[in-house]
């Protein structure tokens, strides 16, 4: 188990071992035994690992420290997925023609299916990349978060002092508008079009991840869904909209939104985060 501290006193003073009582359950990294929560053990500033007191030093007591977050990799699991379909195929192709098997590989395109998951990787990498840069003591982000009992997952979650953002990036050619049908007579109904392609699915599963995490934090903060699509064809000016509650919008809006000033603290903002990482383990 790695873990993270904040000592009060300069850390070039200190020594490299300190004896603590962990507040997670870890193991030891001499000899792998397992160390439960509010176990004394020693900590190793220079490697960031726990071992037991069977294999005690001379240390210091200090306070019990926090296991750091999985923040988890943009576009993990779209990447790994990608990579698993692109590798079946070009074992089928091999098998089928041992002697030509490599070059009609090469020369053959990836069916769109498997590109799609290509596509919606680089979406993902290229956001979170950004994400990661905004990064401080009041911005707080999750990457390919697992939904439990699901195999869905949800791009990204930011903790801000305004509240929560849950992300879905998308890469999409065509430019995301709102489509509304109905009014007066009939049902207003509204269908996200990106280019001539009808995306509105996209805004049923947002929704659907703002409930989970809705779920998992209650009324403690403000949650907003966010469907952001990544090199589309956005108008120079404006675009931006939202429909049924969910903004969609360019990366370069979104980053001013999760840097405005806001009503969580950081102790809040650091326990609502800590909250979502475990309620969301990384995909």
């Amino acid at each position: 188990m790695v873990i993270d501290t904040v000592l009060s006193m300069d850390d070039a003073v200190l020594p490299d071992e300190k004896r603590m009582r962990l507040r997670y359950a870890g193991s030891c990294r001499a000899c792998g035994v397992a160390l439960a929560a509010k176990t004394e053990a020693i900590y190793e500033r220079s490697t960031k690992t726990v071992r037991c007191l069977g294999h005690d030093a001379s240390v210091v007591d200090v306070t019990a420290v926090e296991e750091p977050i999985n923040a988890g990799i943009p576009g993990g699991s779209a990447r790994r997925e990608f990579e698993r379909r692109e590798g079946n195929r070009e074992r089928r192709i091999r098998e089928k023609h041992p002697r030509l098997g490599g070059l009609i590989h090469a020369l053959s395109d990836e069916p769109q299916s498997t590109k799609a998951w290509d596509a919606g990787a680089l979406g993902e990498e290229r956001l979170g990349s950004r994400l990661n840069e905004l990064v401080s003591d009041t911005v707080r982000v999750l990457h390919d978060r697992r939904i439990p009992g699901s195999r869905a997952n949800i791009d990204h979650v930011a903790v801000t002092p305004t509240g929560v953002f849950v992300i879905d990036a998308k890469k999409y050619a065509g430019r995301p508008h709102l489509k509304i049908e109905g009014g007066l007579l009939r049902p207003r109904v509204e269908r996200l079009m990106v280019g001539s392609r009808n995306c509105t699915k996209l805004v049923d599963s947002a929704l659907k991840q703002i409930d989970i995490v809705r779920g998992v934090l209650g009324d403690q903060v403000t949650v907003q869904g966010v469907l952001c699509f990544v090199e589309a064809d956005w108008p120079l000016f404006g675009g931006s909209f939202t429909t049924r509650g969910v903004e969609v919008m360019r990366p370069k809006k979104l980053y001013p939104l999760l840097q405005a000033g806001g009503p969580v603290d950081r102790a809040s903002l650091e326990d609502v985060y800590r909250r979502l990482a475990s309620a969301l383990p990384p995909a």
